[in-house]
């Protein structure tokens, strides 16, 4: 894809750019760099959304970043990496045996226990047969762990060793009850599971019950069951208002569906969902170019598909993400059939052909509405398309309600006549 420059951005004067929120004065290209060469040479294309579902957005400047992901540890300690969670988990039980060993050591010292005092033979210590500061270490962490030797005991003598006991059990159980909750949360956060889902490599489009149809697969490859499937679509492209401001990473909702609904597929088998191309579809510009990805007025966007389903055995949400850019959506092709019958009587769903597309043998075509469909359809109270769209049907009513509203001027009476879809 050709480096696009947007409309606004042609004149000498800068002019602002949207990104959701934010406006700035210098404007680039949505999905990538210049045109390299004089011949048009397509630019790679960045993602906002790379094909496995993850973010490419990186946020910068936020004051006081650190205070605020320190409010939320919980969030904080669940999207830490693994390798920082282990050193954590790590740090933290032998920071607390040593910074409570040398609690005890300086108790020892104060009492007197240590073996440079040289106590007499009578004295009764703190903690029995704990006289360095390695003894203290291991008194602490043999109560932080409850292993209990015998070796070493706390005695009555000291009123504060007590103490001091209480508050380390209680303080060690908190670290460890929150450490332990975080690391099963993590372990059991439906990210993994969404990576059992998988999304074709590219999307087609083809001709589907006569109108063209943006199309992706999807499968559910456990035996598991996702429950409540909802598959939807965003299409993040650059737009221009008619204030003249240049809308970066604008959204637009792209519906999808299979078969004859949107609500909660049967995800049992590699299922198609279909978009409907028509003249509310915010791919009519692309589609009325043939689906020409190299051209930079209106292949300059980026689809994102989102499916949200309930993971069966633990009710979790879950969530896959996956994008396509204009040349991953391929124009005239179609899916093959991947499920099958066994000679046992089995269905096999074969993922050798999941990512596999054909050439149709007819290409896909999308027709704009004629002026005269597009004033029907409005004409509608509930602004909905009629369920048939002939244009010599359209032609005959239009002219029985202009003879409806002649006569209705002479006589006061509005006259209006619809003829039958049959």
């Amino acid at each position: 894809m050709t480096s696009a420059t947007p409309p606004s951005s042609r004149s000498s004067s800068p002019q602002k750019a949207c990104h959701s929120q934010t406006q700035t004065d210098v404007l680039k290209p949505l999905l990538g760099g210049g045109v390299s060469g004089g011949g048009g040479t397509l630019r790679k294309r960045r993602r906002v959304l790379s094909k496995d579902g993850r973010s490419n957005v990186r946020i910068e400047h936020i004051s006081g970043q650190s205070a605020l992901y320190m409010r939320d540890l919980w969030t904080t300690f669940l999207d830490m990496q693994w390798r920082y969670k282990f050193f954590l988990f790590t740090a933290t039980f032998a920071g607390t045996w040593f910074l409570f060993g040398v609690l005890w050591y300086l108790l020892a010292l104060v009492h007197g226990d240590l073996l440079e005092f040289d106590p007499p033979s009578n004295h009764t210590p703190c903690v029995m047969q704990m006289q360095t500061l390695t003894g203290a270490f291991l008194f602490s962490l043999e109560t932080q762990t409850t292993i209990g030797y015998g070796f070493r005991c706390i005695t009555e003598e000291c009123p504060a060793a007590i103490i001091l006991l209480i508050v380390q059990l209680v303080i060690t159980m908190l670290l460890e009850i929150f450490i332990t909750g975080t690391f099963l949360a993590k372990v059991a956060r439906p990210k993994k599971r969404g990576e059992t889902v998988k999304f074709s490599q590219h999307a087609v489009v083809s001709t589907h019950e006569g109108r063209p149809c943006l199309m992706v697969r999807v499968a559910n490859m456990r035996k598991s069951l996702l429950i409540g499937c909802q598959v939807s679509g965003k299409l993040l492209q650059t737009s221009l208002t008619k204030e003249g401001e240049t809308v970066r990473l604008d959204q637009r909702n792209v519906p999808f569906q299979v078969d004859m609904s949107s609500d909660s597929p049967f995800l049992i088998l590699p299922l198609t969902f279909y978009h409907l191309i028509d003249d509310n579809s915010p791919l009519r510009a692309w589609a009325a170019k043939g689906g020409g990805w190299t051209d930079p007025e209106s292949a300059d966007f980026e689809l994102l598909v989102i499916m949200s389903a309930t993971v069966e055995p633990t009710s979790a949400t879950c969530q896959v993400r996956t994008s396509y850019l204009p040349d991953e959506i391929l124009w005239g092709y179609e899916f093959p059939p991947v499920v099958s019958l066994s000679p046992s009587g089995k269905y096999v769903a074969d993922f050798a052909f999941f990512d596999k597309v054909a050439k149709t043998k007819t290409t896909p075509v999308f027709k704009a509405s004629s002026p005269q469909q597009q004033a029907y359809q409005s004409s509608n109270g509930d602004g909905t398309a009629p369920e048939v769209s002939d244009p010599e049907k359209i032609r005959l009513e239009q002219s029985y309600r202009e003879r409806g509203e002649e006569r209705g001027r002479a006589r006061d009476t509005p006259l209006s006549v619809r003829i039958s879809n049959v």
